[in-house]
């Protein structure tokens, strides 16, 4: 079976290039030595980060850089996600479909004021076609309602 971990050259959907740069996981899942934070503390950091409205990839970025934590999984037991669940924070929309969902009404903004900007209209195409591919999969593992739809006039609005 194919293990995009494994594989260096990771291909993107819609662009012939290989991937995007990005800090390697730690190797071991043991809990470092010189880690000197207890779990409670661990999670109140996590759910104070989450309540100051920072995203939870920004939360993991925030701990390692600066509590020098590498990973909170190992040591609290718990991803941030679950961590963020058990206190009560949810997001109305997963972050990764957030983000593309900004960028296209970005995309959008530009395009206004650019009418003859063809090949980011093309750009545009091919990010709404993610949000809806994205959209059917938690859709599917029940993060969305059923009854969500992206439309690129909404999107507006918001």
């Amino acid at each position: 079976m194919f293990d995009p971990r494994r594989s260096p050259a990771m291909g993107r959907v819609h662009t012939h290039r290989h991937g995007q740069s990005h800090s390697t996981r730690p190797i071991t899942t043991k809990v470092p030595s010189w880690v000197s934070s207890t779990p409670k503390e661990i999670e109140e950091l996590v759910v104070k980060y989450a309540k100051d409205g920072i995203p939870m990839s920004q939360i993991g970025i925030k701990m390692r850089d600066q509590h020098a934590i590498p990973l909170v999984k190992p040591i609290v037991k718990k991803s941030i996600k679950k961590i963020l669940e058990d206190n009560g924070i949810k997001q109305e929309m997963p972050e990764d479909l957030n983000n593309i969902v900004k960028k296209a009404l970005n995309l959008q903004r530009h395009l206004k004021s650019n009418n003859s900007d063809n090949r980011n209209v093309r750009s545009l195409e091919l990010i709404e076609a993610k949000v809806h591919r994205i959209s059917t999969y938690y859709k599917r593992i029940g993060a969305l309602p059923q009854n969500w739809k992206y439309k690129s006039v909404v999107a507006q609005l918001e």
